[in-house]
């Protein structure tokens, strides 16, 4: 009798697939150990630098080790994984280096909190507050050595209330971060679309998803929530109900993403604004992407505008965004918050600064990189 036939493959694939196995499984091990030895010099790092008085964080020196490790990657490794993956482990050792802690405007799960794990890694512990003032006053007090705030949405405009914080605090602006608006559909597990009779979330997130809705649920009650965090936690609670919100928050309350990209837009994108202390961290250095941020109260006389802005544009310089806000000191007094591009060292950037400074009331609120791009 004939033995019984292996099914092909079975006896040729099982040795080199073991083979394949035990390599990775070694090189698993090579990258703890390098890992493990790359935490030794950062810990060695942070020595020579309470030595030197020296600031320990530096967002320019992580942008640059990230983008030069994206150009020399030659795959198959993805390029784009190149950053999250190396953004953690710069989070990891930092944490050896010194605790980071960041204030954030919550709940968890927000596009906020999204912002904060982009640009901090998970390592970073992040300390959920109530307002955007909230945020201010932990960093002003010591509590925390960074905030991250919106400061503005690229379809629903600018953020009042960050803009007008700044006009009392002396924080300044040290990093940006630029969060894709992904607003995913997320119910309890099993539950599909025709189930959904409720949909919970932000007012903001249901207006920017208005035109799915009503294609896609048009039956549905909306229901407005303080944040698409609660919205989950909404949704978590309801057999029929559904959320709008991050697929952040869906992991923290065991949802199912149901549907991802609802917004009406495609590019909807949220800037957010790192704040820290003066002196906290140091400027980056001379060279393209570098962006500078200040605040300017005009003169009260005819075309003082027109003659604040006239040194930025005889120097060539490139004034990316104005904007203005009652200055809340003085009746028709108004605030200008202005970004130029170039940096504050920047010869001719420096001169012109000085012009506009001249008998009104000028602040630098920041030189800083701008936003990688998403």
């Amino acid at each position: 009798m004939d033995p019984i036939a292996e099914p092909p493959g079975t006896t040729g694939s099982a040795e080199p697939l073991a083979g394949l196995r035990a390599e990775i499984d070694q090189l698993d091990d090579e990258l703890l150990a390098l890992l493990n030895h790359r935490a030794r010099l950062v810990e060695q790092v942070a020595h020579a630098k309470q030595s030197g008085d020296r600031a320990f964080y530096a967002p320019h020196r992580e942008r640059a080790i990230i983008d030069r490790l994206q150009e020399q990657n030659a795959g198959p490794f993805p390029t784009e994984a190149v950053r999250p993956v190396f953004q953690e482990i710069i989070s990891a050792c930092l944490s050896l280096e010194k605790g980071l802690r960041v204030a954030f405007l919550g709940p968890e799960g927000t596009f906020t909190h999204q912002a904060v794990k982009r640009h901090f890694g998970t390592s970073a512990p992040a300390l959920p507050c109530g307002s955007i003032a909230a945020v201010f006053e932990e960093v002003e007090r010591g509590a925390v050595e960074f905030g991250v705030v919106p400061v503005e949405n690229s379809t629903e405009g600018v953020v009042s209330h960050t803009l007008d914080t700044f006009m009392d605090s002396k924080l300044v602006i040290c990093a940006e971060i630029d969060v894709d608006v992904d607003h995913c559909l997320m119910a309890r597990p099993g539950i599909v679309e025709s189930q959904i009779e409720r949909v919970y979330s932000h007012p903001q997130a249901l207006t920017q998803c208005r035109g799915w809705l009503a294609t896609n649920l048009a039956r549905a009650l909306l229901v407005e929530c303080a944040s698409t965090t609660d919205a989950a936690r909404r949704a978590h609670e309801d057999a029929a109900g559904a959320a709008i919100g991050t697929e952040l928050a869906a992991k923290l309350y065991g949802l199912a993403v149901v549907r991802r990209s609802l917004q009406d837009l495609d590019h909807n994108v949220t800037r957010f604004l790192v704040i820290a202390q003066p002196g906290t961290v140091p400027l980056p250095p001379v060279g393209p992407g570098v962006k500078t941020s200040l605040l300017l109260i005009l003169r009260d006389q005819p075309g003082d505008l027109f003659n604040a802005l006239r040194p930025l544009s005889e120097s060539g310089i490139n004034l990316t965004r104005i904007e203005s806000r009652p200055s809340k000191r003085k009746a028709w007094e108004y605030v200008f918050f202005l970004e130029i591009s170039g940096h504050t060292e920047e010869p001719h950037i420096a001169t012109a600064l000085t012009d506009l400074g001249h008998d009104r009331w000028v602040r630098i609120l920041g030189c800083y990189r701008q936003a990688d791009e998403n």
